[in-house]
């Protein structure tokens, strides 16, 4: 299974969201759409990596970008961790991982000799009119945000 291909449209998909919300692909275009998939709530690199988009949301707003962050986590557990890191995006909540899937980022990692399924960190630009334009895979925390940036102000 691949995810999208980039400069082509991305197929419609909802997802239940932070703010006892539905959020859906087609009722967003006219702005840009930056997806984060994160591993998992409250742990250090996930925080630090919404910490940074939070950071830069003012500057992603006025490139008419909006953001949000992806995960396997309850919408609970990310309404705690939206709450305690003041982020002024929402989360979507993926715990089937239908769009995890849909985007490729359901890998097989590694972690302490043990092998398993898990979301490797990836970002995904759409456009106002719903095509990819660019993609981050086994994204490194330090400055992804910031290059993140920079691709929309490049246009």
């Amino acid at each position: 299974m691949s995810g999208p291909t980039m400069n082509r449209v991305v197929a419609d998909f909802k997802c239940a969201s932070t703010g006892d919300k539905t959020v859906r692909l087609k009722d967003l275009r006219g702005k840009k759409v930056i997806l984060y998939f994160y591993p998992k709530d409250n742990t250090p690199g996930c925080t630090t990596e919404g910490q940074d988009f939070r950071d830069l949301y003012a500057k992603f707003k006025r490139q008419n970008a909006i953001v949000f962050g992806v995960s396997r986590d309850s919408l609970a557990s990310h309404e705690k961790f939206k709450a305690k890191q003041g982020f002024p995006f929402d989360l979507l909540s993926d715990p089937d991982e239908k769009l995890c899937r849909r985007f490729d980022v359901i890998k097989e990692k590694m972690l302490y000799g043990r092998k398993f399924m898990g979301i490797e960190r990836s970002t995904f630009l759409i456009d106002e009119d719903g095509k990819l334009r660019a993609a981050w895979h086994k994204v490194k925390v330090k400055n992804h945000a910031q290059e993140v940036l920079d691709s929309l102000k490049k246009g």
